[in-house]
C-alpha cells in the first residue's frame, strides 16, 4: 500500500501563537477547550522530527513555539502545569506525571537534532529541570516516557554516562511491576491493559539498547508480543477499547479505539525491528499503521486526507468525527516513523 504523503496542514490549523489547541469541533479548532502540555510536547516531537527530515524553516518556527509553551508551563520547581485556558490562564496547580514524562521525551528529542543551538539549549534546560522528578513518578507510563527521553538525550551526548545509569533505575521499576503482575498467560505489567500500552515495552527495549541488560530485552519482546496477540484480529489491528479496557480474567473491550494506541504500537515495533532484525515486526508495523487508512474493524478511513487531520477514533457506531490534537499528532508520529522503514 502506498501511504499518503506527510501533511502538516492541520497541525498548522490547530496551532496559534500560544501553542497547539487541544480539541476541535469536527475539523474546526475549538478554542473553548484551551491547550495542554501533553499535546504541545507531542507537537514538539513531530516538529523536531519533521525538521530533521525536511530542514523546513516552518518546522523550526513551530519548534520554537512549542518550546515556548513548555517553558511557560514549567513551574519554578521543575514540574509542569498541564492545562491552559484560551485566555492563557493556568488551570491546575500541577500537571500529571504523564505530562511531565512526555515533556522529557519531547525535549530529549529536540536536543537530539541539528536545530539551532539556542533551541536545543532551551530544550536541555527544560529537560534537566523536569528530570529531577522522574525518580518520584509512580506512573509506569511516565517512567516509560522518561526512558524514551533519556534515550534521545544520550544520543545527543554520547560521552555522558549518567543517562544509562538513570535509565537502569527507571527500567528496574518497570521490571518490578512486571515480575509482580505477569504470568505464563499474562505477560504484562499490570492486571489490566489500558492506554498508551506499547510505550512500556518500547521503553524497555530502549533501555536494553542503552545498558545491554538482557532482562529488559526479554521482557520488552515478551510484553510487546503479548500486546500484539491481544490486539491483532484477522490481520487487523484492533486496539483495546477505552469503554472498560481489558482486565485479566475478563473479556477485552473493542470500542472506543483511539489513534494514540496505534501510534505507540508502530513506534514499539520499529524499536523491536531495529534491535532484532525480525521482519515480522516490520510487516506488522505496516498492518498496524493501516488502521488509519481503513484496515480496521469498521473499514473506515480514520485519517482525513483532505484536512491532514485524524479523527478522534472509532466507536461502536462509527467514526468520532472530531479531529483533535492527540489524534492528529498520533497519526503524524506514526506516519513519520513509517518513513524510517
Amino acid at each position: 500500500m502506498e501511504f499518503p504523503s506527510v501533511n502538516i496542514n492541520f497541525l498548522r490549523s490547530l496551532t496559534d501563537n500560544t501553542g497547539i489547541l487541544q480539541h476541535s469541533k469536527f475539523s474546526t479548532p475549538n478554542r473553548k477547550e484551551g491547550y495542554t502540555t501533553d499535546d504541545n510536547a507531542r507537537a514538539l516531537i513531530v516538529a523536531s522530527k519533521s525538521y530533521m527530515a525536511s530542514k523546513d524553516v516552518e518546522m523550526r518556527r513551530l519548534v520554537n513555539l512549542y518550546l515556548s509553551f513548555l517553558l511557560y508551563m514549567q513551574r519554578n520547581d521543575g514540574r509542569l502545569h498541564n492545562f491552559l485556558g484560551y485566555d492563557r490562564k493556568i488551570l491546575d496547580q500541577v500537571g500529571s506525571e504523564e505530562c511531565m514524562g512526555q515533556t522529557l521525551w519531547a525535549c530529549g528529542t529536540c536536543v537530539n537534532t541539528s536545530l539551532n543551538l539556542d533551541q536545543t539549549l532551551l530544550a536541555k534546560e527544560i529537560f534537566d529541570k523536569t528530570f529531577r522528578w522522574a525518580f518520584k513518578f509512580k506512573s509506569l507510563r511516565a517512567k516509560a516516557f522518561s526512558i524514551l527521553g533519556l534515550q534521545q538525550y544520550s544520543e545527543a551526548y554520547p560521552k555522558d554516562k549518567n543517562p544509562a545509569l538513570n535509565v537502569k533505575v527507571l527500567a528496574d521499576y518497570l521490571i518490578d511491576w512486571y515480575d509482580i503482575a505477569s504470568s505464563s498467560e499474562w505477560k504484562w505489567f499490570e492486571p489490566y491493559v489500558t492506554y498508551a500500552n506499547a510505550r512500556l515495552p518500547q521503553a524497555l527495549l530502549a533501555a536494553y539498547v542503552m545498558t545491554g541488560n538482557q532482562k529488559y530485552y526479554q521482557v520488552g519482546v515478551d510484553s510487546l508480543d503479548f500486546l500484539l496477540k491481544v490486539q491483532l484480529v484477522k490481520n487487523q489491528f484492533v486496539p483495546v477499547g477505552n469503554k472498560g479496557w481489558f482486565l485479566r480474567g475478563g473479556e477485552r473491550t473493542f470500542y472506543d479505539q483511539q489513534p494514540v494506541e496505534v501510534s505507540g504500537t508502530v513506534d514499539a515495533m520499529s524499536e523491536a525491528f531495529r534491535i532484532t532484525g525480525d521482519e515480522r515486526y516490520r510487516k506488522l508495523s505496516q498492518t498496524v499503521f493501516e488502521w488509519f487508512l481503513g484496515n480496521n474493524s469498521k473499514n473506515l478511513m480514520v485519517y482525513d486526507s483532505e484536512t491532514g487531520g485524524c479523527y478522534d477514533g472509532i466507536t461502536l457506531q462509527g467514526l468520532n468525527l472530531n479531529q483533535g490534537a492527540e489524534s492528529t499528532l498520533s497519526y503524524l508520529l506514526a506516519r513519520l516513523k513509517m518513513e524510517d522503514f
